[in-house]
């Protein structure tokens, strides 16, 4: 099947808007634009969409045989994830250079984004993050386990929890799963004890996104009925981002629905236009860093961001003159050596390796790793 550009390209604007919003509560900016970079979960919705459609068509590459595809999987996530986290862990004790920003109040969203101190349950946590938990536990148990040290990790626990129910459940039976796990979790939040209740990374506060991506494959392979059964799946997305009583909680999956119309049947001019954006070689090239990007911006903005304070001396202007370029320049310069030295190298060990042990002729792993 052809090889869908402009969603590639669409992780690279997500990337990148993650990045600003992660950005923009640390400067003196116009309000208008801090409200407009200020929806990261949103973008982190849309990731999930895109997951659904793209491990789809993983695991029907290989025939939906568990280890091949979580052996990829991993080699996906992992090479990168590990020495960002240790990066991140290292930081973690660092001053964020608050008490030389004095133009941030203590109500502002760049508390919430840059924490220093290490946890009493960091041996727990740590543990956590390296296997992929921190989204399992609760907040009786772990609290906040989900953004301690890397807070972008978060999707990633909920992505492993899907990946997990995506080999274990028939394929024919997954959307329904997805969508009975977003019913529970969403009658949990509204009627479960406020202790015991989840966080975001926990697969059935997130299944209705990944519900929407895997309805999504039918639409571009254009198969028959496809559309009735995505509309269902909408309908159903809208009704729980509805329960959560916050009308611009309902906009990620009509934005989803919008960029897919954008990749399989672009009949307005404007739709045209985005597509060619969205399949443009600067969105692409983001794109192939977006991983990387989404998951180093947060620890460098806390080493760059306490040496800027430093340097502007309390002076808020100073500051967003610097920072505004380097926060955004750095993370990328620095998800682009990751990719030219550790994500690139690793997806062609990967490949090699899965392909030899799950061979081509017995379902094998061609273009696994997406």
């Amino acid at each position: 099947m052809k090889r869908l550009e402009c969603l590639d390209g669409l992780r690279g604007v997500l990337a990148v808007y993650v990045l600003l919003g992660h950005m923009a509560p640390f400067a003196i900016l116009p309000g208008w634009l801090q409200q407009a970079v200020s929806h990261g979960a949103a973008a982190v919705h849309l990731f999930f969409a895109l997951s659904g459609l793209v491990i789809v068509q993983s695991l029907d590459r290989v025939g939906g045989r568990a280890a091949p595809f979580l052996l990829a999987r991993a080699g996906r996530i992992f090479p990168v994830y590990l020495p960002v986290l240790a990066f991140a862990i290292a930081v973690e004790p660092l001053s964020c250079g608050f008490q030389a920003m004095p133009w941030l109040n203590w109500t502002s969203p760049a508390h919430s984004i840059c924490v220093s101190g290490w946890p009493s349950t960091w041996l727990a946590e740590i543990a956590a993050h390296l296997t992929m938990t921190h989204g399992l536990f609760p907040e009786a148990i772990l609290p906040d386990v989900w953004v301690s040290f890397l807070g972008s990790a978060w999707s990633l626990s909920a992505e492993w929890q899907f990946y997990l129910l995506a080999v274990l459940v028939p394929r024919r039976w997954l959307l329904a799963a997805l969508l009975a796990l977003a019913a529970g979790g969403t009658a949990w939040r509204l009627c479960g004890i406020a202790e015991w209740q989840f966080s975001r990374a926990f697969l059935p506060n997130q299944a209705h996104y990944f519900a929407l991506g895997v309805a999504s494959v039918g639409l571009v392979r254009r198969q028959a009925k496809a559309g009735v059964a995505y509309a269902l799946v909408l309908l159903a997305a809208l009704a729980v981002t509805a329960s959560l009583g916050v009308v611009e909680k309902m906009l990620p999956p009509l934005v989803w629905t919008g960029f897919l119309l954008v990749q399989v049947a672009p009949f307005t001019r404007s739709m045209r236009i985005g597509h060619r954006l969205l399949a443009s070689p600067a969105c692409l090239w983001l794109g192939a860093l977006s991983y990387c990007i989404y998951l180093v911006n947060e620890p460098i903005h806390k080493v760059i961001g306490a040496l800027f304070a430093a340097a502007a001396q309390g002076d808020g202007g100073t500051f967003t003159l610097l920072w505004v370029p380097g926060s955004i320049a750095l993370p990328i310069i620095a998800a682009a050596a990751l990719n030219a030295w550790l994500e690139r190298p690793a997806l062609r060990w990967v490949r090699r390796s899965v392909d030899r042990r799950f061979p081509a002729e017995d379902g094998g792993c061609a273009q696994l790793s997406s």
